[in-house]
């Protein structure tokens, strides 16, 4: 599990103004609940871009007075217009306690439909899935070395450790290989040939 560990200031105010002060002054004001209190803290954004602005997932070490505390990140809120980042949701780790989180999903072997020339169209990038902290894994994976062509891979076929229980429904396609218009075009010149010789 691939960690980002920095350290951040607590804000002795909370509050509009308070906020607005901590923006102007280039941080980014951020919440984290979950434990035995929540804590108000700024962050800069070098600190976390490589948690936020990425696919992969990742745990949050958030150290706040010499105390580290494990998070992740549960809402990002970002400016309209500027689309920079005006507010961060973290949620602490406790070793027993049952969190959703959405991990990225990640294709391994190879489909016989693509050898042939298929496209494969990946339908879902991400899952949700519940779990505990020590449970927790930073991707999915799913096999298809035995997707032809026009066939799917469902939900349902994605294998999970039984302490992990995947939040959508299973008959959800994760990924199809199409048969591109050209390998059809051809397809069908072929069958009309045979046709013809017939």
């Amino acid at each position: 599990m691939q960690a980002i560990a920095f350290n951040a200031t607590l804000r002795p105010e909370v509050g509009k103004k308070a906020t607005k002060m901590v923006r102007n002054e280039g941080k980014i004001p951020c919440v984290m609940y979950g434990g035995e209190e929540v804590r108000y803290f700024s962050t800069i954004l070098n600190d976390i871009k490589h948690l936020i602005y990425t696919p992969e997932f990742k745990i949050a070490e958030i150290t706040l007075e010499g105390v580290t505390y494990r998070c992740i990140v549960k809402e990002v809120q970002y400016h309209p217009l500027t689309d920079a980042i005006i507010h961060i949701d973290f949620l602490q780790l406790n070793a027993e306690q049952i969190v959703k989180v959405q991990v990225p999903l990640r294709f391994i072997g190879v489909s016989p439909g693509v050898k042939v020339g298929g496209k494969l169209i990946q339908k879902v990038r991400r899952i949700m899935i519940k779990t505990t902290p020590e449970n927790m894994v930073d991707e999915l994976q799913v096999d298809i070395s035995s997707l032809d062509l026009n066939q799917s891979i469902r939900v349902k076929d994605i294998k999970v450790g039984e302490n992990i229980e995947i939040m959508v429904s299973p008959s959800i396609p994760v990924a199809t290989v199409e048969t591109p218009r050209a390998l059809r075009s051809a397809a069908t010149a072929d069958k009309a040939g045979d046709k013809k010789k017939k």
